[in-house]
């Protein structure tokens, strides 16, 4: 903290999914170094409640959060009732916590907290990580200050407001990622195979999966690391039973870890996903989750293949050719590989979280 500058009492509503905590909890660790007091406002799924779990130097509160529906839907009523009890929850909490600023990562967890600051006169921004904002977003900035957003792609989809291309903040862990050797030790994983590490994301990937485990099977040479979902886990160390070139994990704790160790990446294209393996530099296959709102994974994933950083495969063309073909000509292949490195770690924005830590508490 600087002489003469007043630490701020911050809210950053995140919750929801990893993408949207995540890159909260990156401007959160930079807040508190800049003698800033962050307050971060996440929901009740259980998928918050273990990813914040291990974040102790920081502090959390829950909130209320649903989905919007469709506007001319019946479901309407019961959302706008929860909303403006939301809203006024979160009302009393910025009075109380006689918060400064407040900034939404996205989704409906944003909303009412953005909307209770405008209401209260206070400072409001939003950050979108997406190439193309959901609705939530679109509403929400309507009641900010400014948009920042990760790639430059989405400034066309906020007319008349006031942007900044700031990138997808990363948490430091990720900066922090150990060497692959250490990494591979610290997973128990063999040091004389290539690895291919999978996952599939919070919204599930049992295609990916299964595909996986096949593909695994007619490379015996390639270790892989499936990251399967505590759901699908059982099914797929059933589907891998006998392959010992497979290792099958429902969740895992320690991403950052897991990226460092492998050679080379299948994965959704999350914003908050691709942050993190741009930074880390690693080669990959996107496979966009086709249910997404607005299917803005795959055009997260067009931004990152076009700029040569991934192949991007649509999960209705994913086969296990498919995947044998990416993991020869982009894994094993070293010079190929390398090349692909390179692209993905021009897409990183690594002074993300920092540009915002500093645009939200020193506006001028």
């Amino acid at each position: 903290m600087t002489q003469g500058t007043t630490s701020l009492r911050i809210i950053i509503a995140c919750g929801g999914t990893g993408g949207h905590m995540f890159p909260g909890i990156a401007v959160a660790e930079r807040l508190q170094t800049r003698g800033h007091r962050p307050l971060l406002l996440i929901s009740r799924k259980e998928v918050d409640a273990e990813g914040s779990r291990k974040y102790c130097h920081l502090e959390f509160r829950t909130v209320s959060a649903i989905a919007k529906p469709r506007t001319f839907s019946l479901r309407m009523i019961s959302f706008m009732v929860k909303f403006i009890g939301t809203l006024l929850s979160s009302y009393r909490l910025l009075r109380q916590e006689k918060a400064a600023v407040v900034l939404g990562m996205g989704g409906f967890t944003s909303l009412a907290p953005v909307v209770a600051g405008r209401m209260l006169g206070l400072r409001t921004y939003l950050h979108e990580s997406n190439a193309v904002p959901g609705r939530a977003n679109r509403l929400t900035a309507r009641f900010c200050t400014a948009v920042l957003l990760g790639l430059g792609e989405a400034v066309k989809y906020f007319p008349g407001r006031d942007c900044h291309v700031v990138g997808t903040p990363v948490r430091g862990e990720v900066m922090r990622a150990p060497r692959q050797s250490e990494a591979r030790k610290a997973l128990d994983l063999p040091m004389d195979k290539p690895l291919l590490m999978v996952t599939g994301g919070s919204q599930g990937a049992q295609k990916l999966n299964t595909l996986m485990v096949e593909a695994a099977r007619k490379l015996p040479h390639v270790q892989f690391l499936i990251i399967a979902g505590k759901i699908d886990e059982g099914r797929v160390k059933g589907l891998a039973e006998g392959a010992h070139n497979v290792r099958v994990v429902g969740f895992c704790s320690d991403m950052p870890t897991a990226y460092a160790a492998a050679d080379g990446v299948v994965a959704r294209s999350g914003a908050s996903t691709l942050t993190e393996l741009s930074m880390m530099g690693k080669a990959c296959m996107l496979v966009p989750y086709p249910y997404a709102a607005d299917n803005h994974q795959y055009y997260n994933a067009r931004v990152f293949a076009d700029a040569g950083a991934a192949t991007l495969c649509e999960q209705d063309e994913l086969t296990v050719s498919r995947i044998i073909d990416f993991v020869k000509n982009n894994v094993l292949d070293k010079s190929a590989r390398n090349a692909m490195q390179e692209a993905m770690h021009r897409c990183a924005a690594p002074n993300a979280a920092e540009m915002i830590a500093q645009l939200i508490s020193n506006p001028s």
